[in-house]
């Protein structure tokens, strides 16, 4: 099995000009060997695939990496709509290696970019 936890962190933007550790998301999803998300695979284990977000002020959220038709793929919090899912611009197309970027639509609807800090094998 392929699973790994990848940590996201927030990257340099205006307000914050060196990114922030405090925050991001961590997940786990499936990866192929070269790093890439192993679409295939995720509907083995979709059950393991969740997602934290933490958010310096905020409360912790927690859910499920889904995919909807296509090549949508989206974090999902407990107790929320579908409307209200988190989009991730071209999931299925990036490599989850660290230094590499992820764009994520939040939930105020502006899309921000995180860096992959850590990807580590789950088992």
């Amino acid at each position: 099995m392929s699973l790994h936890k990848i940590r996201l962190v927030l990257a340099r933007n205006a307000d914050f000009p060196e990114g922030s550790a405090l925050h991001g998301y961590e997940f786990t999803a499936p990866l192929k060997s070269d790093g890439s998300l192993d679409g295939q695979e995720w509907q083995s284990v979709r059950p393991s695939c969740r997602v934290h977000r933490f958010w310096l002020g905020e409360d912790d959220e927690y859910g499920q990496l889904v995919h909807h038709r296509g090549h949508h793929w989206a974090f999902h919090y407990d107790d929320m709509d579908e409307q209200d899912e988190e989009p991730i611009f071209r999931f299925d197309r990036h490599r989850f290696v660290p230094g590499e970027y992820v764009s994520i639509t939040e939930h105020d609807e502006v899309q921000r970019t995180f860096v992959i800090t850590e990807v580590v094998p789950v088992y």
